[in-house]
């Protein structure tokens, strides 16, 4: 059982979601000590998928230390069911979770995590928490996607979409950023199509390249790679700007 003045310990994939929950945690003045970013080996039902490498780049960036979870901590996936996969997928991270237990002073008093609205993902959080007895700080958790945007762009992070996977996200939006005018798009392609404005569900992913939280802006460089219906951005450099 964790100290209940532990650290915490922030659930990190560099994408807007786990960056405003590690953000929040940070303006309520939570003791933020450590950044866990899972890199999946591939198609996943529980993490961010892409360009995780960039993660080690936005830590320096922030000031905290990273902990890396990588494909060879992940079971071989012969797993059929989603449910199942899911438990399989949080094995590695619940593990590296009780090692940083052990390790920190005072154990882990929570973890922060950038979940929308799955239920998917919450509640297997939720219960890797209950097990290694700390909080969990979801600040996303249910709130209002269009509110939550824009609470983003306020403060001041500046978001790059780097993988679409939904009708009507086509190859212009790959390296776009997610400023108001496309939060105004997002609006009407939900109401046309249901795309969810904040993309829960991986129909978009993003990077946080700048924000109030990092000490440097982080310059991509990127190529699109478009497959007919869905499409990433290949990051061709990547670097702290001055």
């Amino acid at each position: 059982m964790s100290d209940a003045d532990g650290a915490w310990v922030s659930l990190f994939s560099g994408g807007k979601d786990s960056s405003w929950a590690l953000y929040q945690a940070l303006e309520q003045g939570l003791p933020v000590e450590r950044l866990v970013t899972v890199h999946p080996a591939g198609d996943s039902y529980m993490y961010h998928v892409p360009a995780t490498e960039l993660a080690a780049l936005a830590a320096e960036s922030i000031g905290i230390e990273l902990v890396d979870v990588e494909p060879d901590d992940f079971a071989a996936d012969t797993a059929t069911d989603s449910s199942v996969q899911g438990d399989d997928e949080l094995e590695p991270l619940e593990v590296a979770l009780e090692a940083l237990d052990r390790d920190l002073l005072g154990g882990i008093a929570g973890v922060t995590a950038g979940a929308v609205e799955s239920e998917y993902q919450t509640s297997r959080i939720q219960g890797m928490c209950d097990r290694l007895g700390c909080d969990l700080f979801a600040p996303l958790w249910q709130e209002d996607p269009a509110e939550l945007a824009d609470a983003m762009l306020e403060a001041g992070f500046e978001i790059e979409i780097i993988q679409v996977a939904a009708h009507g996200l086509d190859e212009s939006w790959l390296g776009r950023t997610l400023d108001r005018e496309a939060i105004a798009e997002l609006e009407t392609l939900h109401e046309k199509y249901g795309v969810h404005i904040l993309g829960e569900g991986g129909e978009f992913e993003t990077f946080v390249v700048d924000g109030p939280h990092m000490d440097r802006r982080i310059a991509l460089e990127s190529e699109p790679e478009w497959e007919g219906t869905r499409g990433r951005v290949r990051i061709t450099d990547a670097h702290l700007e001055a």
